[in-house]
């Protein structure tokens, strides 16, 4: 199972995340990355964890100021990024293009969608993996694998329909060992997971529990 920690624009120190996730990653072998702030991307890849951007523009070097470049975040030390946050949508043709963006800086992608319908769109464009995550449910304290058990079964039939080397994520709501554990048996590759990292008090702690059961 992957964990990707996204920070969004939480106020929480993004290198103790680091710390705390590049620790628990190696007491227990699981693989867990981080997306801070495109700002705090060379600070948290300074830690030694994976670290994802949490977002790509579809644009490549020229004339696009305030567009996030994807060779720009690869230099600070990303290995991958987020595509189509519910936070952060795009048109699948900017989901297109910013994959292409992201395949020419070597970044490993994984494109958000709401439901398996938009898991089977965003599939066929041919990411590393697409993530399920009902926006209803981002943020809640019911992961969506308790939830809706349906929609993260469902994502995972369409992504196979359509290319099955695509990996199958599941976020929204996800923060226990238990979480994880039902992601795991509903057929996802791995979680997203935000303010139960983010905002808990002890995020090694918070992490040592999600991965408690792997």
């Amino acid at each position: 199972m992957f964990v990707l920690v996204n920070l969004k624009a939480y106020p929480c120190d993004p290198v103790d995340v680091a710390e705390a996730a590049h620790a628990v990653a190696d007491a227990s072998g699981v693989r867990i990355a981080v997306a801070p702030q495109a700002a705090h991307l060379e600070r948290v890849a300074a830690t030694g964890v994976e670290t994802w951007a949490q977002h790509v523009a579809p644009v490549a070097h020229g004339s696009h100021t305030g567009h996030t470049l994807a060779e720009a975040v690869a230099d600070a030390g990303a290995t991958g990024t987020l595509l189509n946050h519910s936070e952060h949508r795009l048109t699948l043709a900017d989901i297109d293009g910013a994959l292409d963006a992201a395949d020419r800086a070597g970044l490993d992608t994984v494109v958000c969608a709401n439901n398996p319908d938009q898991v089977a769109a965003a599939a066929a464009l041919g990411p590393d993996a697409v993530a399920v995550e009902p926006p209803e449910l981002i943020g809640g304290d019911v992961s969506v694998g308790t939830a809706d058990p349906d929609i993260v079964e469902g994502a995972v039939a369409a992504a196979a329909a359509v290319d099955p080397d695509v990996s199958v994520y599941c976020g929204a709501g996800v923060s226990t060992g238990e979480d994880l554990t039902a992601a795991a048996d509903l057929g996802a590759d791995g979680v997203l997971l935000a303010s139960g990292v983010a905002k808990a008090d002890d995020p090694r702690a918070a992490l040592s529990d999600l991965v408690s059961g792997v």
